[in-house]
């Protein structure tokens, strides 16, 4: 039988040593704890207030589609030259004083901290009331100013330069950062950069049919092809011709609950929130397996009541309520809630605005969208194809200027004009608004140095035909619905 030693009876000498041991090792435990805790750790910044959530917090994008933290701070700063202004700002991201990231950035650290998107890059734009007002930042509402064609374009760019490298960013990381700790140097010198680098060559390859494009334009997106691209590995150059444009506008996504039920999107092509919300997450770059479900329902619950912002400015009350029975016999019953035919889809042969972005949504991408979350209670069932686009309500129309699914009538006055008498050539991004016509002022190329979009109505994906209802009105009538939608 072994004999145990009993610790207690050990030689003074002896019990110092195990003592001093155990010193040492708690000391590297803790060392070791501190250095790479916060490396393994997987935490979201996050925010007290609503408004500050939905604008900065994360909902799950960063741990796979992320960007290291500080390979993204520094790229305009060593990539001017691909980008069309100074920074991020140049693409129309919104960036308020007291915050770090642009609004529509969220921040995650996992091994490192990592920058992705959330809901609100999409979903918040800006407001002026003359030239030299200050931007208000626009919660919920379209975002008007963002170039998100020209980020795509800029990260697919930066990838494949021969800066992209070790050697040329850690410098500049460590100019900007005040110094990363010895770990952090180790991660992104042989971790974060060669596989952010690779990450953007791969995405650039799969995304190369944007480069194709017309180009977007700020305000816009094309909302499925991405997916085709980079969730379903489609063979993009493969595809038939007319679904390669699926070009619109971003919408407004503020009081749901009424909408519930409704064929949403452009096209009609799904009657849940839920799924909905599920879907457009996607797109900001959250994949099944790290979708943030407790944020982004708080985002949801707060969506499903939040008003639509009023009308700031004066209405010429008198000419509203001339308008209001004109809007309720022309309009209402199909953009007003409860009407007859709201949130129905409207075959195209009847609409008879762009088709492009109902080509886009094909069967073949339905499919396989509706394997998306599979193995998971929540896995899409909802997703149909239609023949035409939905009747959108109009709660808060006048902040979601240009009109039309693709965006391609710039104000509610001018679409009440035959297509031919539409504008066929003007200027998107800027953010003045028209109160006259309803929409923001769209005749504006260049200010203080920024230039604005020019919008060509003659491109693929960008037609301002159909939606012929109440044209035939007389002008007076026309200015008299506008007034009164500008209350709706």
């Amino acid at each position: 039988m072994t004999e145990q030693t009993n610790p207690t009876l050990l030689p003074t000498s002896i019990k110092g040593v195990f003592q001093r041991i155990w010193v040492v090792i708690v000391g590297i435990v803790a060392v070791a704890v501190f250095f790479l805790w916060p490396v393994l750790s997987n935490s979201p910044v996050d925010y007290a207030d609503i408004e500050n959530h939905f604008k900065y917090g994360s909902i799950g994008s960063e741990p796979i589609n992320g960007i290291p933290y500080w390979i993204w701070k520094v790229l305009p700063e060593l990539f001017p030259d691909k980008l069309p202004g100074q920074g991020y700002n140049s693409l129309g991201f919104i960036k308020e004083a007291d915050k770090d990231l642009p609004v529509g950035f969220s921040q995650r650290r996992v091994f490192i901290d990592r920058v992705g998107l959330n809901c609100a890059v999409c979903h918040t734009g800006t407001l002026r009331n003359t030239p030299n007002s200050e931007h208000q930042v626009m919660t919920t509402m379209p975002a008007n100013v963002l170039n998100l064609q020209g980020y795509i374009k800029f990260l697919s760019a930066v990838g494949v330069d021969e800066r992209f490298t070790a050697n040329r960013m850690l410098p500049e990381i460590e100019k900007i950062s005040g110094g990363l700790n010895p770990i952090e140097k180790l991660l992104y010198r042989f971790i974060a950069i060669p596989q952010t680098r690779d990450a953007l060559i791969n995405q650039a390859y799969r995304l190369k049919f944007v480069e194709e494009q017309p180009d977007w334009g700020p305000g816009r997106v094309d909302t499925f092809n991405p997916y085709k691209a980079i969730q379903f590995h489609f063979p993009m150059d493969k595809l038939r011709e007319d679904e390669l444009i699926g070009t619109s506008d971003f919408p407004s996504i503020w009081n749901q609950k009424p909408r519930e039920g409704l064929q949403l999107h452009w096209d009609g092509n799904n009657t849940s929130v839920d799924e909905r919300n599920k879907s457009a997450a996607l797109g900001t770059g959250v994949t099944p397996t790290t979708i943030d479900l407790p944020r982004i329902q708080r985002v949801a619950d707060w969506l499903w009541e939040l008003p639509p912002p009023k009308y700031p400015y004066e209405v010429n009350e008198t000419l509203a309520v001339t308008g209001k029975p004109l809007f309720e016999s022309n309009c209402a019953s199909c953009h007003a809630f409860g009407g007859t035919d709201i949130g129905k889809v409207v075959p195209i042969q009847e609409i008879g605005t762009d088709p492009h972005r109902l080509d886009s949504f094909t069967y073949e991408t339905i499919s396989n969208q509706n394997t998306l979350y599979a193995g998971y209670p929540w896995r899409f069932k909802s997703f149909r194809k239609t023949n035409g686009y939905a009747n959108m309500p109009l709660d808060g129309v006048w902040l979601r200027g240009p009109y039309l699914h693709n965006g391609s009538v710039p104000t509610l006055r001018d679409l009440l004009e035959k297509p031919e008498n539409r504008p066929q050539e003007f200027y998107r991004g800027y953010d003045v608004i028209d109160r006259e016509k309803v929409g923001f002022v769209s005749d504006v190329a260049e200010e203080n140095g920024k230039n604005y979009f020019k919008f060509d109505t003659k491109l693929d994906g960008n037609s301002n035909s159909g939606h012929l209802y109440g044209v035939d009105l007389s002008p007076e009538e026309k200015d008299a619905i506008v007034e009164y939608m500008k209350k709706l």
